[in-house]
């Protein structure tokens, strides 16, 4: 059985070597303690959220305080391919699921969309809170998939700003039931051009991926045309139309198996 997770602040863990020592604090230390009753002599992990991860036994229990002797310390490599699911806002928390799920299938980040059909809507004086709440959702189901990397939740796009993500974007798949190509061939003949380029210093040495779901309403053709003038492309996702909350999960996974990631 894996060991739990628990997270602390970049750049934490990067003096530790193994026979070190390291000492946790702050909500995390306070949920190992006294939510998950972590004993000395119990094996943990701990991630910094971008990439390492320290292995090692508990040595001491305190209050709000958690100390691990360090056996290991891995380095968990930018993914060479990096999906981003572009999740349209939807009410019931839909899309707040569909971020979670997506996370735990292995989503590298999420881009909450202002759809022209959503019915949620961030307005001014929400959006912060919005925001803070959908990474919050993301690094628990990171901490709960036993991430060494927590995906970034990325500011609302807008109209525009999706236009201008799509058009930085290695590739851009709109999920839409009108596709004509399933999102399988989309995504092999997309790897088969690329061949043995480089990838792109803009994003970290990764190519990134953009999987665009829609409100419960669906993408409006005009945001569909201008997504597609932008250099986005639509595929089918399966014979049947799936929820907002369902499209990006089942996405997140045929794409890691298409793209050599699982």
């Amino acid at each position: 059985m894996s060991n739990p997770v628990f997270f602390t602040a970049p750049g934490t863990l990067d003096r530790q070597v193994p026979g070190s020592t390291f000492v946790l604090d702050g909500a995390e230390a306070r949920h190992a303690v006294t939510v998950r009753r972590l004993a000395v002599g119990e094996r943990v992990d701990i991630a910094d959220g971008a990439g390492r991860r320290l292995t090692g036994t508990v040595t001491a229990v305190a209050a709000g305080e958690l100390t691990v002797e360090c056996s290991g310390l891995t380095v968990e490599s930018w993914p060479v391919i990096r999906l981003v699911l572009v999740q349209a806002l939807a009410k019931g928390d839909r899309d707040v699921l569909a971020a979670e799920t997506a996370t735990e299938l292995g989503i590298d980040a999420v881009i909450p969309w202002q759809a022209e059909r959503s019915i949620v809507r961030w307005k001014v004086e929400r959006a912060a809170k919005a925001h803070a709440k959908w990474q919050s959702v993301v690094t628990a189901a990171a901490k709960q998939a036993r991430r060494a990397w927590i995906p970034e939740v990325r500011s609302l796009a807008d109209a525009a700003g999706l236009q201008a993500a799509v058009a930085g974007a290695d590739l851009a798949v709109i999920l839409h039931e009108d596709a004509l190509r399933p999102l399988r061939p989309v995504l092999e003949a997309w790897q088969a051009r690329l061949g043995d380029r480089p990838p792109g210093e803009d994003t970290n040495g990764a190519l990134e991926v953009l999987l665009i779901v829609g409100p419960e309403g669906g993408i409006s053709p005009r945001e569909v045309a201008r997504l597609c003038d932008a250099g986005a492309v639509t595929a089918l996702l399966g014979h049947h139309v799936l929820r907002s909350s369902t499209a990006g999960p089942a996405a997140t996974v045929l794409a890691s198996d298409i793209l050599g990631r699982w």
